[in-house]
């Protein structure tokens, strides 16, 4: 995954119901109960870490039974501990006591606690990529210090992996209408990371690979899920049976989920999200635009789809006065720049969203080159009166205007394509007076549509066409 590009922009559920979410993830709420239990008779190790005396008490204050209860137990103290709800109060002595971020788990604000969340969200992860500790165990040298070689286990590499498998697993879930509801096979998610871009049919090399990387991820994810980040649905333990063994009842080996199975929550994904900024990559979010001004809008949705494009939009709206929006809008759309018709597009999408207060801009603009065009369309729409007839010059303009805005949106797609076509049958002359068109697009549209348009006789009408335009602007 590359920081180089914008993500999709997501929609992020209320900070307040994320925060309940946060206070209510097992791991949380488990860790804020030992940090409450912490006091003067409470005793840590060297390392922060609760001593093996008083495990029970703190498996039994939290009511957990079983083999792993107490490294349930163990977990949630050390989450407490690098959450800072708990803090060492003398390191020698091993005491302890409640840290101060307890109190914005009771009394801070929704930002506050998923600060709290975030980490103890990284607690996890960090702990995520550790392999059993038993192993850690067997491969302390005399020193004292992990052999890292007898172990096949790179921390920094393991780290990597697993950012990069969280990043995929954001791409794979977050779409223009915000997290996915459906889940990722861990197949799926482990080939993203292991199968080579092109690969058609993966070899044996590549498949075990593959195998390997879905048994790492079992076990993360197992880690991840009670923190909040991830719904999981575990590996069947029957696929890592001896396959010598009789199973205990049939088994549909072409179902999926069998194999794991992952979805992000909405509390993973604002996780998610914060860790992708923290890390240099632009990670948008429907509303950040809605306190900036009309530029940073059009801009900034101008690399948004559709739904998100106008989700932001009405965000940005709802907080300004129709008219005075509508003429920041108009104002922002105007420019000869590589951006400027894809900003007039998302302009005119924008003032569709604008009520009849906003006519008396639209009007303004009547008589302006570059928003003349879609100033009339706004108001015929609406069934306004006196609106003046546009020239032949000024439809030629908004064509190609709109074609350029539509290729830098979508590049050649079939609905440019369909555009195309239909503009080619409804103008016969429509190349011979393109191409005088004066409009800094005009011979980069020209170029589009002969690529497009499937009629070869058409095509080399719009090639001719796209070169006189460039000569014409001097190239």
């Amino acid at each position: 995954m590359s920081d180089s590009s914008p993500l999709p922009p997501v929609r992020l559920h209320p900070e307040a119901e994320l925060a309940r979410a946060a206070l209510s993830t097992p791991l949380l709420s488990r860790a804020a109960r030992l940090a409450r239990w912490a006091g003067p008779g409470t005793r840590v190790d060297a390392g922060g870490v609760l001593v093996e005396e008083q495990l029970p008490a703190a498996v039994e204050l939290l009511g957990l039974t079983g083999d792993a209860a107490a490294a349930y137990a163990a977990e949630a103290w050390r989450v407490a501990v690098d959450a800072g709800l708990v803090e060492i109060v003398d390191e020698e002595a091993g005491t302890v006591r409640a840290g101060e971020e307890l109190k914005l788990l009771t009394g801070g604000s929704p930002r506050d606690v998923l600060t709290v969340w975030l980490a103890a969200l990284e607690a996890v992860v960090a702990d995520a990529a550790v392999p059993d500790l038993d192993d850690l165990v067997d491969a302390l040298d005399e020193g004292g210090e992990v052999d890292f070689s007898s172990l096949d286990w790179d921390p920094q590499a393991e780290a990597e992996f697993l950012d990069g498998v969280l990043g995929n697993l954001y791409l794979l879930t977050v779409s223009e209408d915000g997290p996915g509801d459906g889940t990722v096979p861990l197949p799926a998610l482990a080939a993203s990371m292991i199968v080579p871009d092109g690969m058609g049919e993966p070899t044996n090399d590549v498949l075990e690979q593959v195998s390997d990387a879905m048994m790492r991820l079992d076990d993360q994810f197992r880690v991840l899920e009670p923190v909040g980040l991830v719904d999981y649905r575990p590996v069947d333990e029957a696929l890592m049976a001896d396959t010598d063994e009789e199973p205990a009842a049939t088994v549909d080996d072409t179902d999926v989920a069998r194999y794991g199975m992952v979805r992000l929550t909405p509390l993973g994904v604002y996780g998610l999200r914060a860790r992708l900024l923290e890390a240099g990559f632009e990670a948008p979010a429907v509303g950040d635009l809605s306190g900036k001004g009309a530029d940073a809008l059009l801009d900034g949705t101008a690399r948004f789809g559709q739904s998100a494009a106008r989700a932001e939009t009405e965000q940005w709206l709802a907080r300004r006065e129709p008219l005075a929006a509508a003429r920041e809008l108009l104002a922002a759309a105007r420019g000869a720049d590589a951006g400027a018709p894809l900003r007039r597009l998302r302009c005119q999408q924008a003032l569709s969203l604008v009520g009849a207060e906003a006519e008396p801009a639209l009007r303004e603009v009547l008589d302006d080159p570059e928003l003349g065009g879609l100033a009339r369309v706004w108001l015929s729409e609406r069934g306004a009166a006196g609106v003046p007839a546009p020239s032949e010059d000024m439809v030629f303009w908004l064509t190609v205007d709109t074609l350029a805005a539509q290729l830098a949106a979508e590049g050649n797609s079939e609905e440019l394509q369909a555009l195309v076509e239909g503009l080619a049958a409804q103008h016969s002359g429509f190349f011979a007076a393109a191409w005088r068109v004066e409009h800094p697009a005009t011979a980069e549209v020209l170029d589009a549509m002969g690529r497009l348009h499937p009629d070869k006789k058409v095509a080399k009408q719009a090639r001719k066409a796209a070169f006189k335009a460039r000569s014409q602007q001097g190239g």
